[in-house]
């Protein structure tokens, strides 16, 4: 009887999964296995019956020498990613430390946090008027004070630059919601202690701050640089196509262009499944580099 109530509630347990598990299979696990199916074939995305086996020429075909996937648009989104990931780190480590020690903490994040729930176009299009190179406020500063202005998005030495500022700045506030999250999970009594011992502000930041934020940490850099790795929104508003010389071009914008524009589904399906080895490697470093930490390990 002991061992029918348990299938039972087994069974039970599993049809309240069904709909999860359905909708999981549906909207995720079809589309990932229809997706590896296309990046070996040659399709223009209309007809299914003028799909066309090819093997494995399409990966050969992006990592051929005379492709521009590697060199340079896998480099330019590992340097998309890097240069956001680390600028909006950077800064949200700062503002979060400060905000925690500030009045009206709630009020400082939800300013924070106000870009992150604007459209990315919104965002791009007002960006663009400030990198205006006639009258936008940055030129306008840079000549007021005697400097030539500067075609921020039409300069390839400078242009993958002033999108990475644009998108370091937008992802500031989310790692600040998370990060001020983590800050206040970590118990005052630790502090307390290390003050009566005479350790100062910096060495509790550096000998208990950071190793009990790890954690938080991770998932920020992991969910950080994977959003950074996949984007490709605001730099298709800024700079279209990709920029001068595709010195903005980014994976995500090369698939979208393969497919939409130049009508290869089977290319921009086998640079997709490249991108995610990529992004699956480096989040398994990530992962290792930071498996141990946290107030649970204390």
């Amino acid at each position: 009887m002991k061992s029918f109530g348990l299938r039972k509630e087994t069974v039970l347990a599993y049809s309240f999964l069904i709909p999860i598990l359905l909708f999981y299979t549906i909207f995720l696990v079809i589309p990932v296995v229809f997706s590896f199916v296309i990046s070996l074939t040659e399709w223009g995305g209309f007809d299914l019956e003028s799909m066309t086996f090819v093997g494995l020429d399409n990966y050969k075909k992006i990592f051929a020498s005379d492709s521009t996937f590697l060199d340079p648009i896998l480099t330019n989104t590992f340097v998309f990613a890097f240069g956001s990931v680390a600028l909006s780190f950077i800064a949200a480590m700062m503002v979060s430390f400060l905000i925690t020690r500030l009045r009206w903490q709630g009020l400082w994040r939800s300013i924070y946090f106000l870009p992150a729930v604007t459209t990315i176009v919104a965002i791009g299009n007002v960006w663009l008027y400030i990198y205006n190179p006639t009258n936008g406020i940055l030129n306008e500063i840079l000549t007021s004070v005697g400097l030539k202005p500067v075609n921020f998005l039409d300069n390839p030495s400078i242009a993958l630059w002033a999108v990475i500022a644009v998108s370091g700045w937008l992802g500031i506030g989310g790692a600040v919601l998370i990060l001020t999250a983590g800050l206040k999970g970590i118990p005052h009594d630790y502090y307390e202690a290390a003050s009566l011992e005479g350790a100062g502000m910096w060495r509790q930041y550096f000998s208990i701050t950071l190793p009990l934020l790890r954690p938080t940490i991770l998932f920020v850099l992991i969910t950080s640089f994977i959003g950074g790795l996949q984007s490709f929104t605001l730099t298709l508003v800024m700079t279209r196509t990709g920029g001068p010389g595709n010195s903005t071009n980014v994976g995500a914008l090369e698939m979208y262009n393969q497919a939409f524009s130049f009508g290869n589904w089977g290319v921009a399906s086998a640079m997709a499944f490249v991108l995610f080895v990529v992004i699956f490697i480096i989040t398994m470093i990530q992962l290792i580099v930071f498996r141990k930490g946290g107030v649970e390990s204390y």
